[in-house]
Protein backbone atom coordinates (compact mmCIF):
# COMPACT_ATOMS: atom_id res chain seq x y z
CA UNK A 1 0.00 0.00 0.00
CA UNK A 2 1.31 3.16 -0.58
CA UNK A 3 2.25 5.45 2.10
CA UNK A 4 -0.78 8.26 1.69
CA UNK A 5 0.30 9.79 4.56
CA UNK A 6 3.29 11.33 3.19
CA UNK A 7 3.09 11.17 -0.26
CA UNK A 8 2.56 14.40 -1.81
CA UNK A 9 -1.10 14.54 -3.52
CA UNK A 10 -1.05 15.04 -7.62
CA UNK A 11 -4.30 17.49 -7.59
CA UNK A 12 -5.55 17.53 -10.83
CA UNK A 13 -5.59 20.99 -12.53
CA UNK A 14 -8.74 21.64 -14.79
CA UNK A 15 -8.17 23.91 -18.00
CA UNK A 16 -11.32 25.33 -16.98
CA UNK A 17 -13.18 25.61 -13.75
CA UNK A 18 -16.53 24.69 -15.41
CA UNK A 19 -15.24 21.48 -16.71
CA UNK A 20 -16.57 18.69 -14.60
CA UNK A 21 -14.64 15.93 -13.12
CA UNK A 22 -15.29 12.55 -14.16
CA UNK A 23 -15.73 9.90 -11.85
CA UNK A 24 -13.48 6.85 -11.82
CA UNK A 25 -17.34 4.79 -10.54
CA UNK A 26 -20.78 4.98 -11.23
CA UNK A 27 -21.71 7.79 -8.71
CA UNK A 28 -24.95 8.34 -10.51
CA UNK A 29 -25.68 4.32 -9.27
CA UNK A 30 -24.19 4.68 -5.91
CA UNK A 31 -26.73 7.86 -5.34
CA UNK A 32 -30.20 5.98 -6.11
CA UNK A 33 -28.70 3.50 -3.18
CA UNK A 34 -28.87 6.29 -1.09
CA UNK A 35 -32.68 7.52 -0.68
CA UNK A 36 -32.49 10.71 1.00
CA UNK A 37 -30.58 12.37 -1.55
CA UNK A 38 -33.74 12.52 -3.53
CA UNK A 39 -35.23 14.60 -1.05
CA UNK A 40 -36.95 18.18 -1.46
CA UNK A 41 -35.54 20.52 0.95
CA UNK A 42 -38.03 23.84 0.81
CA UNK A 43 -39.53 23.24 -2.27
CA UNK A 44 -35.96 22.55 -4.23
CA UNK A 45 -33.75 19.12 -4.19
CA UNK A 46 -31.54 18.52 -1.54
CA UNK A 47 -27.53 19.31 -2.36
CA UNK A 48 -26.29 17.63 0.62
CA UNK A 49 -22.44 18.91 1.46
CA UNK A 50 -22.22 18.13 4.94
CA UNK A 51 -20.48 15.09 5.13
CA UNK A 52 -18.02 15.88 7.80
CA UNK A 53 -20.72 16.41 10.26
CA UNK A 54 -22.44 13.03 9.51
CA UNK A 55 -22.75 11.18 6.34
CA UNK A 56 -26.18 10.08 4.54
CA UNK A 57 -26.52 5.73 4.39
CA UNK A 58 -27.10 3.37 1.58
CA UNK A 59 -30.01 1.39 1.43
CA UNK A 60 -27.93 -1.74 2.17
CA UNK A 61 -26.51 -0.44 5.73
CA UNK A 62 -30.28 0.85 6.65
CA UNK A 63 -31.21 -2.81 5.59
CA UNK A 64 -28.17 -4.49 7.65
CA UNK A 65 -29.35 -2.74 10.55
CA UNK A 66 -33.44 -3.63 10.24
CA UNK A 67 -32.51 -7.47 8.87
CA UNK A 68 -30.93 -7.85 12.29
CA UNK A 69 -33.57 -6.69 14.16
CA UNK A 70 -36.24 -8.56 12.44
CA UNK A 71 -34.36 -11.65 12.19
CA UNK A 72 -30.87 -12.46 14.44
CA UNK A 73 -32.03 -9.88 17.25
CA UNK A 74 -30.44 -11.20 20.59
CA UNK A 75 -27.82 -10.91 23.01
CA UNK A 76 -24.20 -11.60 22.13
CA UNK A 77 -21.32 -13.68 24.26
CA UNK A 78 -24.36 -14.95 26.81
CA UNK A 79 -26.95 -17.38 25.29
CA UNK A 80 -26.49 -20.46 24.31
CA UNK A 81 -29.92 -20.11 22.12
CA UNK A 82 -29.67 -19.82 18.50
CA UNK A 83 -30.49 -16.12 18.07
CA UNK A 84 -27.95 -15.65 20.23
CA UNK A 85 -25.81 -17.55 18.56
CA UNK A 86 -26.06 -15.41 15.38
CA UNK A 87 -25.68 -12.29 17.24
CA UNK A 88 -22.97 -13.35 18.55
CA UNK A 89 -21.61 -14.33 14.91
CA UNK A 90 -22.65 -11.24 13.33
CA UNK A 91 -21.29 -8.67 16.29
CA UNK A 92 -17.58 -10.59 15.81
CA UNK A 93 -17.75 -10.99 12.04
CA UNK A 94 -18.57 -6.80 12.29
CA UNK A 95 -15.34 -6.59 14.25
CA UNK A 96 -13.40 -8.88 11.83
CA UNK A 97 -14.28 -6.59 8.45
CA UNK A 98 -13.65 -3.67 10.79
CA UNK A 99 -9.66 -4.83 11.66
CA UNK A 100 -9.09 -5.82 7.83
CA UNK A 101 -10.55 -2.38 7.18
CA UNK A 102 -7.92 -0.42 8.83
CA UNK A 103 -5.41 -3.40 8.80
CA UNK A 104 -5.14 -3.98 12.24
CA UNK A 105 -3.07 -7.13 13.56
CA UNK A 106 -5.34 -8.93 15.27
CA UNK A 107 -9.13 -8.73 16.92
CA UNK A 108 -8.00 -8.20 20.14
CA UNK A 109 -7.04 -5.08 19.54
CA UNK A 110 -10.18 -3.84 18.06
CA UNK A 111 -12.91 -1.99 20.35
CA UNK A 112 -16.02 -1.25 19.63
CA UNK A 113 -17.66 2.17 21.10
CA UNK A 114 -20.11 4.83 20.74
CA UNK A 115 -17.61 6.68 18.19
CA UNK A 116 -14.67 8.85 18.19
CA UNK A 117 -15.38 10.84 21.15
CA UNK A 118 -15.76 8.27 23.22
CA UNK A 119 -12.96 6.16 22.45
CA UNK A 120 -10.46 9.40 22.66
CA UNK A 121 -11.77 9.52 26.46
CA UNK A 122 -11.30 5.87 26.96
CA UNK A 123 -7.84 6.37 26.08
CA UNK A 124 -7.40 9.27 27.69
CA UNK A 125 -9.18 8.09 31.35
CA UNK A 126 -7.81 4.65 31.42
CA UNK A 127 -4.03 4.78 29.83
CA UNK A 128 -3.98 8.65 31.23
CA UNK A 129 -5.41 8.48 35.17
CA UNK A 130 -2.51 5.35 35.28
CA UNK A 131 0.53 6.89 33.34
CA UNK A 132 1.07 10.23 34.15
CA UNK A 133 2.08 12.23 36.69
CA UNK A 134 2.99 15.95 37.37
CA UNK A 135 5.22 17.67 34.80
CA UNK A 136 4.23 15.01 32.14
CA UNK A 137 3.36 16.37 29.17
CA UNK A 138 0.37 15.91 26.46
CA UNK A 139 1.47 17.49 23.29
CA UNK A 140 -1.72 18.14 20.64
CA UNK A 141 -1.81 20.18 17.53
CA UNK A 142 -3.93 23.81 17.49
CA UNK A 143 -6.41 22.21 14.91
CA UNK A 144 -7.98 19.66 17.24
CA UNK A 145 -11.27 19.37 17.55
CA UNK A 146 -12.48 19.91 20.92
CA UNK A 147 -12.83 15.69 21.56
CA UNK A 148 -9.43 16.00 21.24
CA UNK A 149 -8.83 19.08 23.49
CA UNK A 150 -11.29 18.45 26.47
CA UNK A 151 -10.94 15.05 27.46
CA UNK A 152 -6.51 15.44 28.10
CA UNK A 153 -7.96 18.67 29.61
CA UNK A 154 -9.37 17.07 32.23
CA UNK A 155 -6.94 14.23 32.84
CA UNK A 156 -4.23 16.86 33.16
CA UNK A 157 -6.07 18.94 35.57
CA UNK A 158 -6.47 15.71 37.51
CA UNK A 159 -3.05 14.30 37.78
CA UNK A 160 -1.15 17.14 37.27
CA UNK A 161 -0.23 17.01 33.75
CA UNK A 162 0.80 19.78 31.24
CA UNK A 163 -1.64 20.38 28.00
CA UNK A 164 1.14 21.66 25.38
CA UNK A 165 -0.28 22.89 22.20
CA UNK A 166 1.77 22.99 18.64
CA UNK A 167 1.03 25.75 15.97
CA UNK A 168 -0.33 25.83 12.61
CA UNK A 169 0.93 28.35 9.79
CA UNK A 170 -1.38 30.45 7.68
CA UNK A 171 -2.31 27.64 5.43
CA UNK A 172 -3.77 25.52 8.30
CA UNK A 173 -0.63 23.48 8.05
CA UNK A 174 1.23 22.14 11.46
CA UNK A 175 4.27 23.54 11.81
CA UNK A 176 6.39 19.93 12.34
CA UNK A 177 9.85 21.82 13.33
CA UNK A 178 7.42 23.73 16.02
CA UNK A 179 6.17 20.35 16.72
CA UNK A 180 9.68 18.27 16.73
CA UNK A 181 11.12 21.25 19.04
CA UNK A 182 8.11 20.84 21.34
CA UNK A 183 8.77 17.34 22.22
CA UNK A 184 10.68 16.46 24.62
CA UNK A 185 11.95 14.02 27.93
CA UNK A 186 8.58 15.21 29.50
CA UNK A 187 6.23 14.90 26.19
CA UNK A 188 4.22 10.95 27.36
CA UNK A 189 1.33 11.43 24.76
CA UNK A 190 0.66 12.74 21.16
CA UNK A 191 -2.71 13.41 20.47
CA UNK A 192 -3.43 14.65 16.63
CA UNK A 193 -6.01 14.89 14.31
CA UNK A 194 -5.21 12.59 10.60
CA UNK A 195 -7.93 14.96 9.07
CA UNK A 196 -8.67 18.55 10.32
CA UNK A 197 -12.47 18.48 10.50
CA UNK A 198 -12.88 22.23 9.78
CA UNK A 199 -10.09 22.91 7.11
CA UNK A 200 -9.77 19.22 5.71
CA UNK A 201 -5.75 19.45 6.29
CA UNK A 202 -4.52 16.12 5.93
CA UNK A 203 -1.07 15.56 8.66
CA UNK A 204 1.55 13.59 8.34
CA UNK A 205 0.41 11.48 10.90
CA UNK A 206 3.07 8.53 9.91
CA UNK A 207 6.06 11.50 10.40
CA UNK A 208 4.32 12.50 13.75
CA UNK A 209 4.55 8.97 15.07
CA UNK A 210 7.57 8.35 14.27
CA UNK A 211 9.05 11.67 15.84
CA UNK A 212 7.14 10.84 18.91
CA UNK A 213 8.32 7.46 19.64
CA UNK A 214 11.79 8.86 18.79
CA UNK A 215 10.72 11.13 21.76
CA UNK A 216 9.51 8.03 24.09
CA UNK A 217 5.96 9.22 23.85
CA UNK A 218 2.42 7.34 22.24
CA UNK A 219 0.43 8.58 19.97
CA UNK A 220 -3.35 8.53 18.85
CA UNK A 221 -4.66 9.60 16.02
CA UNK A 222 -8.26 10.86 15.48
CA UNK A 223 -9.34 9.68 12.34
CA UNK A 224 -12.43 10.44 12.02
CA UNK A 225 -12.09 12.78 9.00
CA UNK A 226 -9.57 10.36 7.81
CA UNK A 227 -11.25 6.36 7.00
CA UNK A 228 -14.57 7.99 4.81
CA UNK A 229 -11.86 9.66 2.27
CA UNK A 230 -8.92 7.59 2.12
CA UNK A 231 -7.06 3.94 2.76
CA UNK A 232 -5.85 3.56 6.50
CA UNK A 233 -3.55 1.16 7.48
CA UNK A 234 -2.52 1.65 11.29
CA UNK A 235 0.55 -0.80 10.74
CA UNK A 236 1.89 1.88 8.37
CA UNK A 237 1.16 4.54 9.84
CA UNK A 238 2.61 3.09 13.27
CA UNK A 239 0.58 5.16 16.00
CA UNK A 240 -0.42 3.37 19.01
CA UNK A 241 -4.31 3.93 18.84
CA UNK A 242 -6.39 5.50 16.41
CA UNK A 243 -9.72 6.09 16.43
CA UNK A 244 -13.29 6.90 13.95
CA UNK A 245 -16.76 7.27 14.17
CA UNK A 246 -19.53 5.05 11.90
CA UNK A 247 -21.51 7.98 11.16
CA UNK A 248 -18.91 10.04 9.59
CA UNK A 249 -18.15 6.56 7.09
CA UNK A 250 -21.87 6.07 5.93
CA UNK A 251 -22.47 3.98 9.18
CA UNK A 252 -25.32 4.04 11.66
CA UNK A 253 -25.00 6.87 14.51
CA UNK A 254 -23.95 5.55 17.77
CA UNK A 255 -21.45 2.86 16.71
CA UNK A 256 -17.30 3.74 16.52
CA UNK A 257 -13.98 1.84 17.04
CA UNK A 258 -10.88 2.65 19.06
CA UNK A 259 -7.96 0.33 17.68
CA UNK A 260 -5.05 0.55 20.40
CA UNK A 261 -1.88 -1.98 20.15
CA UNK A 262 -2.40 -4.94 22.27
CA UNK A 263 0.65 -4.62 24.57
CA UNK A 264 -1.04 -0.75 25.86
CA UNK A 265 -4.55 -2.02 25.74
CA UNK A 266 -3.72 -4.92 27.99
CA UNK A 267 -2.38 -3.14 30.77
CA UNK A 268 -4.79 -0.03 30.52
CA UNK A 269 -7.78 -0.87 33.56
CA UNK A 270 -11.35 -1.09 32.63
CA UNK A 271 -12.89 2.46 31.59
CA UNK A 272 -16.41 1.08 32.29
CA UNK A 273 -17.47 -1.25 34.33
CA UNK A 274 -20.70 -4.13 33.85
CA UNK A 275 -21.69 -7.04 32.22
CA UNK A 276 -19.40 -8.56 29.41
CA UNK A 277 -16.23 -7.03 30.73
CA UNK A 278 -15.83 -9.62 33.31
CA UNK A 279 -14.81 -12.95 33.78
CA UNK A 280 -15.90 -13.41 37.89
CA UNK A 281 -17.14 -11.49 40.41
CA UNK A 282 -17.67 -11.71 44.10
CA UNK A 283 -17.70 -9.04 47.10
CA UNK A 284 -14.17 -9.41 47.50
CA UNK A 285 -12.67 -9.36 44.20
CA UNK A 286 -13.30 -9.58 40.19
CA UNK A 287 -11.43 -10.83 37.33
CA UNK A 288 -11.29 -8.58 34.12
CA UNK A 289 -12.55 -9.96 30.77
CA UNK A 290 -9.86 -10.41 27.98
CA UNK A 291 -9.17 -8.29 25.22
CA UNK A 292 -11.32 -6.66 23.88
CA UNK A 293 -14.11 -7.47 26.27
CA UNK A 294 -12.62 -5.83 28.65
CA UNK A 295 -13.22 -2.18 27.30
CA UNK A 296 -16.88 -3.23 26.09
CA UNK A 297 -19.25 -3.04 29.28
CA UNK A 298 -22.44 -3.78 28.74
CA UNK A 299 -25.02 -4.73 26.04
CA UNK A 300 -23.21 -3.52 22.70
CA UNK A 301 -24.28 -1.32 19.69
CA UNK A 302 -24.50 -4.95 17.93
CA UNK A 303 -27.35 -3.71 15.36
CA UNK A 304 -24.51 -0.41 14.58
CA UNK A 305 -21.85 -2.71 14.54
CA UNK A 306 -23.34 -4.97 11.56
CA UNK A 307 -24.48 -1.51 9.55
CA UNK A 308 -20.93 -0.01 10.17
CA UNK A 309 -19.40 -3.45 8.40
CA UNK A 310 -21.95 -3.01 6.01
CA UNK A 311 -20.91 0.24 5.49
CA UNK A 312 -17.49 -0.73 5.23
CA UNK A 313 -18.53 -3.20 2.57
CA UNK A 314 -19.73 -0.75 0.37
CA UNK A 315 -16.87 1.55 0.67
CA UNK A 316 -14.23 -1.08 -0.26
CA UNK A 317 -16.62 -2.41 -3.50
CA UNK A 318 -16.31 0.80 -4.76
CA UNK A 319 -12.57 1.13 -3.53
CA UNK A 320 -10.86 3.47 -1.25
CA UNK A 321 -8.33 4.63 -3.97
CA UNK A 322 -11.22 5.42 -6.15
CA UNK A 323 -13.30 7.42 -4.13
CA UNK A 324 -10.16 9.59 -3.33
CA UNK A 325 -9.25 10.34 -6.34
CA UNK A 326 -13.26 11.07 -7.46
CA UNK A 327 -13.21 13.57 -4.21
CA UNK A 328 -9.89 14.79 -4.43
CA UNK A 329 -11.39 16.07 -8.11
CA UNK A 330 -14.11 17.53 -6.57
CA UNK A 331 -12.20 19.51 -4.15
CA UNK A 332 -9.79 20.96 -7.16
CA UNK A 333 -13.35 21.55 -9.47
CA UNK A 334 -15.07 22.90 -5.72
CA UNK A 335 -12.01 25.45 -4.93
CA UNK A 336 -12.04 26.94 -8.44
CA UNK A 337 -15.24 27.37 -8.24
CA UNK A 338 -15.34 29.10 -5.34
CA UNK A 339 -13.03 31.71 -6.13
CA UNK A 340 -15.40 32.64 -8.63
CA UNK A 341 -17.68 34.33 -5.84
CA UNK A 342 -17.10 37.90 -4.59
CA UNK A 343 -15.78 38.67 -1.51
CA UNK A 344 -15.43 34.62 -0.39
CA UNK A 345 -12.03 33.77 1.24
CA UNK A 346 -11.10 29.86 1.83
CA UNK A 347 -10.01 29.52 5.22
CA UNK A 348 -7.27 26.88 5.45
CA UNK A 349 -5.56 25.85 1.96
CA UNK A 350 -3.26 23.65 2.71
CA UNK A 351 -1.32 21.46 0.54
CA UNK A 352 -2.51 18.30 1.53
CA UNK A 353 -6.30 18.08 2.31
CA UNK A 354 -9.11 16.58 2.04
CA UNK A 355 -12.49 17.08 0.61
CA UNK A 356 -13.61 19.79 2.56
CA UNK A 357 -13.71 23.67 2.71
CA UNK A 358 -14.30 26.20 4.86
CA UNK A 359 -14.72 29.65 3.90
CA UNK A 360 -16.03 33.29 4.85
CA UNK A 361 -17.57 36.10 3.03
CA UNK A 362 -16.32 39.24 3.26
CA UNK A 363 -19.53 41.35 5.12
CA UNK A 364 -21.81 37.97 5.71
CA UNK A 365 -21.96 36.31 8.92
CA UNK A 366 -21.53 32.69 7.99
CA UNK A 367 -25.38 31.73 10.14
CA UNK A 368 -26.82 34.05 7.78
CA UNK A 369 -25.09 32.13 4.64
CA UNK A 370 -26.60 29.24 5.96
CA UNK A 371 -30.07 30.26 6.44
CA UNK A 372 -30.06 31.42 2.50
CA UNK A 373 -28.42 28.73 1.56
CA UNK A 374 -30.81 26.62 3.42
CA UNK A 375 -34.08 28.04 1.52
CA UNK A 376 -31.91 26.87 -1.68
CA UNK A 377 -32.14 23.40 -0.53
CA UNK A 378 -28.27 23.50 0.07
CA UNK A 379 -27.15 21.97 3.45
CA UNK A 380 -23.68 23.02 4.57
CA UNK A 381 -22.63 23.65 8.50
CA UNK A 382 -22.11 27.10 9.58
CA UNK A 383 -19.83 27.94 12.94
CA UNK A 384 -16.73 26.98 14.64
CA UNK A 385 -17.38 23.17 13.97
CA UNK A 386 -16.02 22.25 17.78
CA UNK A 387 -12.56 23.54 16.82
CA UNK A 388 -12.86 26.97 18.42
CA UNK A 389 -9.33 27.51 18.93
CA UNK A 390 -8.43 26.93 15.46
CA UNK A 391 -11.28 29.93 14.64
CA UNK A 392 -9.47 32.10 16.78
CA UNK A 393 -6.05 31.46 15.08
CA UNK A 394 -7.27 33.12 12.23
CA UNK A 395 -9.01 35.56 14.15
CA UNK A 396 -12.58 34.47 12.94
CA UNK A 397 -15.69 33.65 14.87
CA UNK A 398 -16.69 30.41 12.27
CA UNK A 399 -16.98 29.63 8.64
CA UNK A 400 -19.18 28.30 6.30
CA UNK A 401 -17.70 24.45 6.06
CA UNK A 402 -18.81 22.23 2.56
CA UNK A 403 -17.63 18.89 3.15
CA UNK A 404 -17.38 16.42 0.17
CA UNK A 405 -18.69 12.65 0.31
CA UNK A 406 -17.99 9.65 -2.48
CA UNK A 407 -21.63 10.20 -3.91
CA UNK A 408 -21.20 14.02 -4.13
CA UNK A 409 -21.03 15.28 -7.68
CA UNK A 410 -20.06 18.58 -9.75
CA UNK A 411 -23.78 19.59 -9.93
CA UNK A 412 -23.78 19.85 -5.96
CA UNK A 413 -20.86 21.85 -6.30
CA UNK A 414 -22.68 24.12 -9.21
CA UNK A 415 -25.47 24.71 -7.16
CA UNK A 416 -24.04 25.86 -3.93
CA UNK A 417 -22.25 28.15 -5.78
CA UNK A 418 -24.55 29.49 -7.14
CA UNK A 419 -27.13 29.97 -4.14
CA UNK A 420 -23.66 31.47 -2.43
CA UNK A 421 -23.99 33.96 -5.74
CA UNK A 422 -28.12 34.34 -4.37
CA UNK A 423 -26.23 35.28 -0.91
CA UNK A 424 -23.88 38.33 -2.50
CA UNK A 425 -26.74 39.74 -4.06
CA UNK A 426 -29.18 39.64 -0.89
CA UNK A 427 -26.85 42.00 1.04
CA UNK A 428 -25.51 43.62 -1.74
CA UNK A 429 -29.13 44.86 -2.73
Amino acid sequence: MRNIDTEPRAVPLFRNIHEHPQAPYDVAALRRTVRILDTQVRDKPLTYLDNAATTQKPQSVIDAVSSFYAADNANVHRGVHLLSQRATEAYEDARETLRTFINAPNLREMIFTRGATESINLVAHSWGYANLAPGDEILITHMEHHSNIVPWQIVAQTTGAKLVVAPVNDRGELDMQAYQNLLGPQTRMVAATHVSNSIGTINPIKEIAALAHDAGALVLADGAQAVPHMAVDVQDLNVDFYVFSGHKMYGPTGIGVLWGKEHLLRDMPPYQSGGDMILSVDFEKTTYNSLPYKFEAGTPNIAGAVGLAEAVRVMQGIGMDAIEAWEQDLLTYATGKLHTVPGLEIVGEATNKAAVISFTIEGIHPHDVGTILDREGVAVRTGHHCTQPLMKRFGIPATTRMSLGMYSTPEDIDALVEALLKVVEVFES
